[in-house]
């Protein structure tokens, strides 16, 4: 859903160049599901480092305005994009509120944190979509409330087939700030990864459930 422009590009390099994201198609990383991947991603470092933060939310800011017009409120998803969320929200002057992954067990028992009323028009921010699950979860949670979402919109997507066509089921429009082929592109460019590693890493877009075990062959 994002296209090889230049800010694409250059929100790519910036997640390289501070290792929010990490390459290692040879010594794959464990995610929290069990699987193993050569990538590893963490955006979260974004917020440590004051150009690439002012980047990405200018890049948030002009990416809302040009795909979905202004919202009445920006809605980030607990926990990654909570803080990108604010950033935007107070570059636009609008209203935040945050979606957590599960209402609290304690207290008002809230899964949307912050105020928001019936008809209000939502854009949410999001820091990573892989499978778009979480995403469309937070998304489905707005829409209970009575929102209306204008769309979503991430810093970067592994580009998984399983992602589009969950969006599309929930007739949410998403758009990111750059993708997995850009991010490989870039980094070739930049000598991050050699040639000999493309193959194992579009292998693994295409079938990551299966990637180990077929590269262990």
């Amino acid at each position: 859903m994002t296209s090889f422009d230049d800010s694409s590009i250059k929100v790519a390099e910036f997640l390289l160049q501070i290792k929010a994201i990490k390459l290692q198609p040879e010594n794959p990383f464990t995610w929290a599901s069990g699987m193993k991947s050569p990538i590893y991603c963490d955006n979260r470092k974004i917020l440590s480092f004051p150009t690439v933060r002012t980047y990405i939310r200018h890049k948030f800011t002009e990416c809302i305005t040009d795909n979905f017009g202004k919202p009445d409120v920006i809605a980030g998803v607990a926990t990654g994009a909570i803080a990108h969320g604010a950033l935007v929200a107070q570059e636009m002057g609008l209203p935040f509120v945050y979606v957590r992954s599960e209402a609290k067990k304690h207290g008002l028992s809230n899964l949307i944190e912050g105020e928001i009323e019936k008809g209000q028009s939502v854009i949410v921010i999001e820091d990573l979509i892989s499978t778009g699950g979480s995403s469309l979860k937070a998304v489905e949670a707005l829409r209970e409330k009575g929102c209306k979402i204008k769309g979503l919109i991430a810093i970067f997507s592994y580009g998984f087939e399983a992602a589009d066509k969950a969006f599309k089921q929930s007739k949410c429009m998403y758009r990111t700030l750059t993708n997995y082929d850009t991010l490989i592109n870039t980094a070739i460019e930049k000598q991050y990864i050699t040639e000999k590693d493309i193959d194992s890493l579009k292998q693994w877009r295409m079938n990551p459930e299966n990637w180990a075990a077929a590269i262990a062959k």
